[in-house]
């Protein structure tokens, strides 16, 4: 694997600026950086392009301060416009070759899958990384049907050498069970992003994750 695109992070932070309250989802993301997330993908479907974009831009420039990687949820224009490390995308999404051939070689894709045929055309297909749920029941998640279960991710996670995050209903009190059965990290939204402490909710999370593992592809 190329070392630039090298996923070094095993908390994949989903933003949702509808669950931050008060706060400014900028200041959220940054408490989380602070407690040592260094993986952020922004998720905001209703912005328009132009929001979209300077939302992006911020967050760019916020995670490079910390030396963390910032994914975009489906949009390659937005990633490449504000020199984001990747984009993530859905099954529906442009398809991952085309958007290599966009991005180049050195930014991640990472793709959200749901099912075993899912995660493996996703590794044959070059994707960097997946997400793999929702392993757990969770409101946001509920148009997917059921949750796909722990033993699923296990069987996935036996069967990829990308990395794969544990999505859906991710909470401390499974993380060990996720980590268990094989996930590299966990990717999750209203855990950190709708607590009262953002940082002391991540720095707790990812002390209880495995040191990164080293894959090869």
């Amino acid at each position: 694997m190329n070392p630039e695109k090298h996923v070094d992070f095993n908390l994949y932070l989903i933003t949702d600026r509808h669950q931050t309250g008060s706060l400014r989802l900028l200041d959220v993301v940054e408490d989380a950086l602070k407690g040592g997330v260094r993986g952020v993908q922004l998720r905001e479907k209703d912005l328009s392009s132009r929001e979209l974009y300077e939302l992006a831009y911020d967050l760019r420039k916020l995670t490079a301060q910390y030396a963390a990687r910032l994914i975009i949820n489906d949009r390659v224009d937005i990633a490449l416009a504000v020199d984001a490390d990747g984009v993530h995308l859905g099954l529906n999404s442009l398809p991952i070759h085309r958007a290599r051939r966009l991005l180049g070689s050195s930014r991640l894709i990472g793709l959200s899958c749901h099912n075993q045929v899912n995660a493996l055309m996703a590794q044959e297909n070059g994707a960097d990384f997946i997400t793999f749920g929702p392993v757990y029941y969770t409101q946001s998640k509920a148009n997917y049907g059921k949750p796909v279960g722990v033993d699923n991710l296990e069987t996935v996670t036996h069967l990829l050498k990308i990395p794969v995050f544990a999505l859906g209903g991710i909470k401390k009190e499974n993380i060990r069970e996720v980590i268990a059965a094989g996930a590299t990290g966990i990717s999750l939204v209203s855990a950190i992003i709708a607590a009262d402490n953002p940082g002391k909710e991540a720095a707790e999370m990812i002390a209880m994750l495995p040191p990164l593992r080293s894959r090869e592809t």
